[in-house]
């Protein structure tokens, strides 16, 4: 290890983004707690994380909101505002961190932020023409996310497994989740909803499912934040019977604790089937080839994704694995169609039901055939 960082005692963490990008950078997050076990960790990140992460167990000892920087992508809802950054980063030099990682893109945004806080050696990602830091990795868009953290910080020394660690579901959670998912059958859980639309599965696909999940006797519930609402009608819409639905009706906490309750749990790549992944419950992803190269999970015992080979958009024929480079993938193509038309629903069905006759097995419950 590098004598600059030898002896860390206080660590920040730039991830300032959604929940399923703050997943993955866990098992990184872990890496640092595990190298550094006396070291202080702050993440640097959003309102949401601090709501969320409060009272938690977590790799991190706290947790400080970054107010709004410009171009840094993703940054959540809720930050302070820009005239607050210049207060923010004299209080972080003042505080004096030993190391300072960025696991937050590129690096045009937030290299120059992170060189700002003033730490003695600094690490993190780095696309071309971003600036420097101590020590970096090169940011290729396509990569693993977890082994692009997890490489960061092996920079100095720090080395986990890619899984995700186990998230802590509180008592109250589970007692909410049980009120709202009650009995003994098994509940299989449905997020038709993503933050791109090119990331969503049809809805009278997840009803296909849903329906053919009731018939094994198995319950499907429909999950999702207040933003999922329409695209749940329309899962609702689709089926013989209307699957139970939860979208909108669940705080981050309490999804956490239902997706725990699931045998299973269906969904588009999104932040709740990274939860599904951090609780501990088996997933069945629909991906987009290319974000199945950043996102997917790796094992298959637990998590089987499912990929669309779909790479000209349906509408115009853009290459949207080369578009919009060096930016996001698609960036250069403005329609948004489902990109996932190439999963077939047989192949989503049998899937789901080889996980959940899995969680029966091992409950001793039974589960029909479909």
């Amino acid at each position: 290890m590098n004598e600059s960082v030898s002896d860390v005692r206080r660590i920040a963490v730039l991830r300032c983004n959604a929940l399923g990008d703050y997943l993955m950078a866990t098992p990184a997050l872990a890496a640092l707690r595990g190298t550094f076990p006396h070291a202080e960790i702050t993440l640097l990140a959003g309102a949401w994380h601090a709501d969320f992460l409060s009272g938690r167990p977590s790799p991190v000892d706290r947790i400080l909101v970054v107010p709004h920087v410009a171009d840094l992508a993703g940054q959540p809802s809720g930050a302070p505002p820009p005239e607050a950054l210049p207060q923010f980063l004299a209080d972080a030099r003042a505080y004096r961190y030993d190391l300072a990682v960025q696991l937050h893109g590129g690096g045009a945004a937030s290299n120059p932020l992170v060189r700002a806080l003033g730490a003695r050696w600094s690490i993190g990602l780095r696309a071309e023409n971003a600036a420097s830091l101590d020590a970096t990795v090169p940011y290729r868009y396509y990569q693993s996310e977890v082994c692009r953290y997890l490489e960061v910080v092996a920079l100095v020394g720090a080395q986990a497994a890619p899984e995700y660690p186990e998230l802590t579901v509180t008592a109250r959670e589970h007692a909410a989740a049980a009120e709202l998912l009650p009995g003994d059958a098994p509940w299989v859980a449905l997020h038709a909803g993503a933050g791109d639309p090119r990331r969503r599965w049809a809805p009278e696909r997840f009803a296909a499912v849903a329906d053919a999940v009731a018939r094994t006797g198995a319950r499907p519930v429909l999950v999702g934040s207040s933003s999922d609402l329409p695209v749940s009608a329309a899962v609702r819409n689709h089926a013989d019977t209307p699957p139970h639905d939860l979208t909108g009706r669940t705080d981050l906490g309490t999804l956490a604790a239902v997706l725990h309750r699931c045998a299973v749990v269906v969904a588009n790549d999104s932040g709740p089937l990274h939860l599904a992944r951090a609780v501990g419950t088996a997933t069945v992803g629909l991906y987009w080839c290319g974000n199945a190269i950043n996102a997917a999970a790796t094992v298959r015992t637990r998590h089987r994704p499912l990929l669309s080979w779909i790479v000209h958009c349906p509408t115009c024929g853009t290459d949207t694995s080369t578009a919009g480079f060096p930016h996001r993938p698609g960036n250069g193509c403005h329609h948004r169609p489902s990109f996932l038309d190439q999963i077939p629903t047989i192949e989503v069905l049998n899937e789901a039901l080889d996980l959940v006759g899995q969680e029966c097995a091992d409950t001793g419950q039974a589960l029909q055939s479909a």
